[in-house]
């Protein structure tokens, strides 16, 4: 017999992506009697809340809307959603993640080993718009395989995750406060202070899409940049090397006079595209937004906490 799961979504101003999320959910092939959808608005300005409410009296799943409106955080809204879960697997992913039909019975599936705790699904490009996107697609900057070779510790995205519920109750919920980072952290209590053990379902896949602009995909390096620092404070994490200036500055000299040069000229003959002559200077562009980031984040005494599991409502 299949376990019976919790999905657990948080939603901020998803008006605009509910409808996809909601449809990638009705298209799971996961059995309907042994699957719940938590979906979570952490206090939306837009229509989030009235879709949700409308979608759940259709009932042709077991969606439940729910509310986070005390602290504004996705980590607060996914233990929203924990504590009225009835899963023994809680699954999570994301407002603006695309799941695929069968995302679910794949992620849930290295559940049959015992020992395992956490599995992590892959996280792949929505089909590129822009040059932005086609660069991080090439550079796979979504992709869990990251994560999962870091060098601290293995872990997985909140994207596509999967994890298991006795797991919680040994270490607690995540840190409600965190902004960012707070599933590296979940997952390295998880693999650090317990016998619990993580596995890779590459077969269960959500979609994402990635940033289109210069100013979103600043934001998002930041933020790994800010992580980073996060967990530096919480568990020790080398914080990474920052460039000097002159290293900037070579790297772009060399990119103009002799990679960029090269580049355009295959480009010409169809064995490059712009994307490949922008590479570098992309590059560059998300080590500094890193950079900046890493240094300007400071953990709040508040983001240290840990709610324990037994505040849980539980099965």
């Amino acid at each position: 017999m299949k376990p019976f799961v919790s999905v657990i979504v948080p939603i901020y101003n998803g008006e605009a992506d509910v409808p996809e999320l909601l449809a990638c959910l009705r298209s799971q092939v996961y059995p309907g009697d042994h699957v719940e959808y938590y979906l979570v608005d952490n206090n939306s300005g837009d229509r989030t809340t009235t879709l949700l409410e409308a979608a759940a009296q259709l009932g042709d799943i077991a969606l439940f809307p729910l509310r986070e409106t005390q602290i504004q955080s996705s980590y607060a809204a996914r233990n929203t959603g924990i504590r009225s879960a009835r899963g023994e697997i809680l699954a999570f992913t994301d407002a603006d993640c695309r799941p695929q039909p069968h995302w679910l019975l794949e992620l849930v599936a290295p559940f049959t080993e015992a020992n395992v705790g956490i599995v992590a699904g892959e996280i792949r490009a929505l089909p590129p718009q822009t040059w932005l996107e086609r660069h991080a697609e090439r550079a796979e900057t979504l992709s869990q395989k990251h994560t999962l070779n870091h060098s601290f510790c293995a872990y997985g995205q909140t994207a596509n995750l999967a994890i298991r519920r006795d797991a919680l109750q040994e270490v607690g919920l995540f840190r409600p406060y965190l902004t960012t980072g707070g599933d590296a952290d979940l997952c390295w209590r998880i693999l650090r202070q317990t016998h619990w053990q993580l596995r890779f379902a590459e077969s269960a896949v959500v979609l994402h899409r990635h940033r289109a602009t210069l100013r979103e995909l600043s934001r998002q390096w930041r933020r790994y940049g800010e992580s980073n620092r996060y967990l530096h404070q919480l568990h020790g994490v080398d914080l990474m090397p920052e460039m000097t200036a002159g290293e900037y500055a070579y790297r772009l000299l060399r990119w103009v006079f002799k990679e960029c040069p090269r580049t355009a000229i295959a480009a010409v003959s169809g064995r490059a595209t712009l994307t490949d002559i922008w590479g570098v200077p992309i590059d560059l562009f998300n080590t500094r937004s890193r950079a900046i980031g890493q240094r300007s984040a400071q953990l709040s005494p508040e983001a240290r906490s840990i709610p324990p599991f037994e505040t849980a409502t539980g099965i």
